[in-house]
């Protein structure tokens, strides 16, 4: 059976792309074919071929089907700011369907495991009223929260879960990913995030040297997701 995630994060640069990438090459390790979106990135740089968006290049690298640099980032912004402030200089419409018909495009190609990435946290603005979580809700997809450890952490990541369930959403599972080594109390911070998230925790993924898909996928449950998706 096919399954695919929606990833978000308690912030922006707390390594949504890192973990994704991880969990597509943990997918990969077991067989199964995947795909991946990020259908919006700013701080794209340009290139011979188009502005270019390095986390989607990432996991452009972890997809098995065929897929092009514009199926899996097709909206792609220059400035490194907020995708809406990014889209509005540009003079492009950021809305929930320019962002979901891309995404149903690349989850019609039927990979066994797909994730979708957003933008920043679970409220990034999108034009008008519209926010990046109504992506999610327009396409029915349960998520994975990326916790990035670090001070103030159980806040932003107990804030972002009641939001995902008030959205009527599933949270499939979150990930801790140590953002801070140096964070104090350390072990108690991911104790009360386990008792606190209600959704398993997919792998706690410590600051690495070199955090390759591989490397970073050596510390993640992949089994949570494909059992609560079958």
């Amino acid at each position: 059976m096919a399954v695919a995630y929606f990833v978000t994060g308690t912030d922006t640069e707390i390594g949504k792309t890192t973990i994704a990438a991880g969990l597509l090459h943990a997918a990969r390790a077991v067989g199964l074919s995947t795909a991946a979106a990020k259908p919006v990135a700013s701080g794209c740089e340009p290139t011979a071929e188009g502005l270019r968006n390095g986390d989607a290049l990432a996991l452009l690298g972890e997809c098995s089907l065929p897929l092009v640099y514009d199926e899996v980032n097709p909206l792609a912004f220059a400035p490194a700011i907020a995708p809406h402030l990014a889209a509005r200089e540009a003079g492009v419409e950021l809305d929930v369907e320019a962002l979901a018909g891309p995404v149903r495009q690349v989850l019609a190609k039927g990979a066994d495991f797909s994730l979708v990435e957003g933008a920043g946290g679970w409220r990034v603005p999108l034009a008008g009223s519209a926010s990046l979580s109504d992506l999610p809700i327009a396409l029915g997809l349960p998520v994975i929260l990326v916790v990035g450890v670090r001070l103030g952490c159980i806040n932003h990541a107990l804030l972002t879960a009641e939001a995902i369930l008030r959205d009527g959403l599933t949270l499939a599972g979150w990930v801790a990913n140590v953002v801070d080594p140096a964070t104090s109390r350390l072990e108690e911070n991911l104790a009360t995030l386990g008792e606190r998230l209600p959704a398993p925790c997919l792998g706690r993924v410590p600051r690495l040297a070199d955090a390759t898909p591989a490397a970073v996928a050596a510390f993640l449950k992949l089994s949570p997701l494909l059992r609560i998706a079958g």
